[in-house]
């Protein structure tokens, strides 16, 4: 059963348009070589201030672990991850199966 990964990532105040140019930028170096593994990014907008979302599917936690070591002995994410995280406030993970009704993702 596939595993999916919610990443929300709460900005500091007036950080959001600087975070969306370093992923157009920096970021999608790294992730775009797993976009096969990428179901979508998102921004907050009501309710959601102030946000970067992202969710991944893995065919279970072994493969969610070892995409995350993959990325983080990655150059390109790594020069990313410098430039994000000062702007970050908040990070909220979240790991979730489908509801055995309803579309998959």
């Amino acid at each position: 059963m596939p595993l999916y990964e919610l990443r929300t990532y709460t900005l500091y105040v007036g950080k959001l348009n600087e975070a969306m140019e370093l992923y157009k930028t920096l970021g999608w170096k790294a992730f775009g070589k797993h976009e096969d593994l990428l179901v979508g990014y998102f921004i907050g907008d009501a309710g959601a201030m102030n946000q970067i979302i992202h969710a991944w599917r893995f065919q279970d936690d072994a493969a969610r672990r070892d995409f995350w070591k993959t990325l983080y002995a990655d150059p390109d994410f790594i020069a990313f991850a410098e430039k994000f995280r000062p702007l970050v406030l908040t990070q909220e993970n979240k790991l979730m199966f489908s509801a055995p009704w309803g579309p998959t993702p």
